[in-house]
């Protein structure tokens, strides 16, 4: 027969030198678990006469009440310490300075991507978008590029690993022209889109950085001439620059996805360090243009005899270097901080025509 009064002090006294609640479970398990002393007790009962059960039983439960009511005191007690000091280590001293505010602001690349967006949105244009990576003919076949031209070679196009199955090499896209052909594949003129995006070249240096973004221009329609790319890019330059006017030049040019193409330049003044439009007598090269050639549209299914159109395309991170004086393209992907801090804008001001771009 178990020594009851002596099993009750034993495990009165474990409860008493538990230190944590951990501790305290494990005694709880020990004497009121499955297979706990207690419990044992409990399940032997069945094998006892009447008479010993009646004698018993009541020992028994009063043991098994007495010993849980001492194990929950004693878990409550060791939970309130345990608060008690983790509420003193996490205290806060509210004489301490306060922590810097985070900083935080729109990197100047997106803000003038948002800025020609907006000015493009409020003369028609809608904004479409392609995939990063292109295959051959999207990049180059469809837009009249010849099979020996420079750009497919390997020093200026980042190609990828061939298709095991078929060989075929995908490029990182080297303009947005591809989003283009996949939008006059998909839909019927008229068409007016601008599209951005990033484009990737093997090229780098003050001016020029192997990821770049660039927004290009496309519309197709009846009846669309020289008349109406000259004044969509003119009205575009002189409200993304926030001028009344722009005083441009379009020089002969070759695209091999245009024809006639053009480059436009802007009047400029160079003296003393910064660039002052419509002033002096050089000239800077801002965009590259045409009207689209017959063949573009013959690959993208559009018959060249009843629509024309025209496209264009410009650097987002040249043109935002040129509006807010930045001397070098390099630092825009840099990621310091420092230079985020000063060239960044808010992200509570969201440029638009009517309160403003920049």
């Amino acid at each position: 027969m178990t020594d009851l009064p002596q099993l009750e002090l034993d495990l009165i006294n474990a409860i008493g030198g538990a230190t944590t609640v951990a501790e305290v479970e494990a005694v709880r398990v020990n004497a009121l678990g499955k297979t706990g002393v207690i419990s044992g007790l409990l399940k032997g009962m069945g094998a006892m006469s009447p008479d010993e059960r009646r004698e018993q039983g009541p020992m028994i439960n009063g043991l098994r009440d007495r010993v849980a009511s001492a194990i929950a005191d004693r878990k409550a007690e060791l939970e309130a310490a345990e608060l008690d000091a983790r509420l003193l280590s996490e205290k806060v001293d509210l004489t301490l300075p306060a922590r810097p505010r985070r900083k935080g602001g729109v990197h100047p690349t997106m803000q003038v991507m948002d800025e020609m967006v907006a000015i493009f949105a409020s003369m028609g244009f809608a904004v479409a978008e392609g995939p990063d990576i292109e295959d051959d003919f999207h990049n180059f076949t469809a837009l009249n590029f010849p099979p020996k031209h420079p750009a497919r070679e390997m020093h200026d196009t980042f190609f990828l690993k061939p298709d095991p199955e078929t060989g075929e090499r995908k490029v990182l896209r080297t303009h947005t022209s591809p989003v283009q052909v996949r939008t006059m594949m998909s839909q019927q003129p008229p068409i007016r889109i601008i599209a951005p995006g990033r484009t990737f070249r093997k090229d780098s240096d003050a001016t020029h950085t192997p990821m770049f973004h660039q927004v290009e221009g496309l519309v197709i329609d009846r009846d669309i001439h020289m008349g109406h790319l000259k004044t969509t890019l003119q009205t575009f330059i002189a409200r993304f620059f926030e001028l009344d006017t722009v005083d441009a030049r379009f020089r002969p040019h070759h695209f091999p996805f245009t024809e006639p193409s053009a480059e436009m330049d802007i009047r400029c003044d160079r003296s003393g360090g910064q660039i002052k439009f419509n002033e002096g007598t050089d000239w800077l090269e801002i965009l590259g243009c045409g009207m689209v050639h017959p063949n573009v549209l013959r690959s993208c299914g559009i018959d060249p005899d009843e629509y024309q159109g025209f496209a264009f395309g410009m650097g987002v991170d040249r043109l935002g270097m040129l509006k807010y004086g930045m001397p070098d393209l390099r630092p825009m992907f840099e990621a310091d901080v420092r230079w985020l801090a000063h060239y960044g804008f808010s992200a509570f001001s969201s440029p638009n025509p009517a309160s403003g771009l920049s």
